[in-house]
């Protein structure tokens, strides 16, 4: 399907909204009914009919069609963060006494999930480095039922070979996961790979505008019926209204966005490896990323996100370097209109930074819709007090 029909008229009907060009934010907790059996119908089946704005809204409806058609997905959920759709995707897949593989160092709260909830009920963890694919054979057990993986992750950007672990998953009945965060469907289809549940945190590329939290989860539309019923309105963690209203307008300029981004990181980055005050660039693009053949396999493309290492042994030094930056902001997260950076060193605290430990020297680049020479001229001065 043509990405431009998703994004502009997939799900749209605008007879039904007064020819709107964009579609109301039906901002409802309630529906009303006509008939005793339309009631029934909807008790039976809330993901059929429009009962109760915790689950099927009108302008959610809209965002699940065109999210699921970007993933090539037969259907959609969305959640009110990333962080839900993680645990909801997990939860409908584990029972007691079952065992989940995961690649090493996932995203916070995957990894509180498999650390602190889940052992609460005899649910067990095996972290391994998910570019080994033996790795995964080695990790296997009779009463393994998931495989969680990140690719790339967003510091080191480590990649899996989504299309052989989906393989070796399918021959021993393993539910495939994975957080695309970074790519989005425009760069990465996992679910065309052989992933069973592909899940990304809408707050950020697709959103674009930093204004909104969300999670999508995408796959075959039995399993996301199930995780529909029993988790999604169990615990009340799908998006609200106006927050799918936002994330569909940003889904309007997603392609745009990206294209410009990728140029403009395409540019930072030639500049930083040139910069004698840059000890190296981590990028899965890059012509020295250990998995370069691997991320062109599968990814279409890579944009935004990079990892730069610091020549520097002081702590101080690199605070300072990040402050004297104009036009990047210190923060988490990634994906919007505005450049980022988010140095480890913030994490680990003076007492304990090592510079003979290169992730202390680290510091994660977000590069946002700034025009390329305006934040290279920034990371100049910044860099001169290095």
């Amino acid at each position: 399907m043509n990405i431009s029909h998703i994004i502009n008229e997939l799900g749209e009907d605008r007879s039904l909204y007064f020819n709107a060009v964009a579609p109301p934010i039906v901002q409802t907790s309630n529906f009303a009914f006509d008939s005793f059996e339309a009631i029934r119908k909807a008790f039976e089946d809330e993901n059929s009919a429009y009962l109760y704005s915790r689950g099927k809204n009108p302008t959610i409806d809209i965002l699940r069609k065109k999210l699921a058609a970007l993933d090539g997905a037969e259907d959609a959920l969305v959640f009110n963060s990333g962080a839900s759709a993680i645990y909801c995707a997990v939860i409908a897949n584990v029972k007691s006494g079952d065992h989940i593989i995961s690649v090493d160092k996932p995203y916070t709260w995957a990894s509180r999930l498999f650390d602190n909830l889940l052992p609460r009920f005899g649910v067990t963890t095996t972290y391994i480095d998910g570019t080994d694919i033996e790795q995964f054979k080695a990790a296997i057990r009779p009463e393994t039922s998931v495989i969680y993986l990140e690719s790339p992750n967003s510091l080191t950007f480590e990649l899996q070979d989504l299309k052989a672990v989906a393989e070796l998953a399918k021959q021993h009945g393993i539910v495939t996961i994975i957080d695309n965060s970074y790519c989005t469907p425009i760069n990465q289809q996992p679910l065309a790979l052989g992933i069973d549940l592909s899940l990304q945190s809408a707050t950020k590329y697709l959103g674009g505008h930093s204004d909104t939290v969300a999670g999508v989860l995408t796959g075959k539309e039995e399993m996301l019926q199930k995780i529909f019923n029993e988790q999604l309105l169990n615990n009340g963690s799908g998006i609200s209204p106006f927050n799918a209203w936002l994330i569909l307008r940003g889904l309007r300029t997603l392609p745009i966005r990206l294209a410009h981004v990728t140029k403009t990181t395409e540019k930072v980055i030639a500049y930083l490896k040139k910069h004698p005050k840059i000890e190296r660039v981590i990028f899965p693009f890059d012509e020295n990323f250990p998995q370069l053949e691997l991320a062109h396999q599968q990814m279409k493309g890579a944009c935004g996100l990079f990892t730069i290492v610091l020549k520097s042994d002081s702590y101080s030094q690199i605070e300072k370097f990040t402050y004297t930056l104009n036009h990047f902001l210190v923060a988490v997260s990634w994906g919007g209109h505005e450049s980022l950076i988010l140095p480890q060193a913030a994490a680990i605290g003076p007492v304990a930074f090592d510079p003979t430990i290169e992730k202390h020297r680290m510091a994660r680049v977000y590069v946002g819709l700034e025009d390329p020479d305006y934040l290279i001229a920034d990371l100049e001065q910044a860099l001169a007090i290095l």
